[in-house]
């Protein structure tokens, strides 16, 4: 993918987020060449269509894929993205979410070479995203995470990131956004 194509995809990325939920700031991972060589460029596709898409309906996705951490999208991808936090900053995540799906959610810290998250959740949702209610909570559109320590981990851009996880239990959907970070 040329370097312009990445561009023009970026800007539809941006221009589409209107459909279930994702992280708007801090920015977090974008598809790119590196994610299509990976996933296919079908997957992609199907991400730049709509940047809020589900991991269950993302197109077609190569085996080599790992949906399952951050939609597959890859740090090779986002060198530019990368967030500074030290242990005890307060963190401030906005998310967009025009179609609600009630179920359970989180942020945690992430360790990508392991896709294994590091100590607990930094804040947890039983229910998030009620459709049923008439106006959603303020803090499921906006709220604060501290930043633990996390021992030599997090060091070395691309290692972690801050994953916004969140699973419509009705809807059978999952949705996740990632950020990457050093501590510094």
């Amino acid at each position: 993918m040329g370097k312009s194509l990445v561009l023009l995809a970026v800007a539809a990325l941006a221009a589409t987020v209107s459909a279930h939920g994702n992280i708007t700031s801090p920015p977090g991972r974008l598809p790119g060449a590196a994610m299509a060589k990976a996933c296919g460029q079908a997957a992609v596709n199907s991400i730049l269509s709509d940047g809020t898409i589900p991991l269950e309906s993302v197109s077609s996705p190569l085996a080599s894929c790992k949906l399952d951490l951050c939609r597959g999208a890859l740090f090779a991808d986002n060198v530019n993205r990368v967030q500074q936090f030290s242990v005890g900053q307060v963190v401030a995540l906005t998310a967009i979410l025009p179609i609600p799906h009630e179920g359970p959610a989180n942020v945690s810290i992430v360790q990508t070479a392991t896709n294994s998250v590091l100590g607990q959740p930094l804040i947890v949702f039983d229910s998030y995203a009620d459709e049923s209610l008439a106006v959603l909570p303020a803090n499921n559109t906006a709220f604060s995470v501290t930043i633990p320590a996390t021992g030599a981990a997090c060091v070395t851009p691309g290692d972690c990131v801050l994953q916004w996880f969140w699973f419509g239990t009705s809807a059978k959907q999952t949705y996740e956004s990632c950020i990457d970070f050093v501590l510094v």
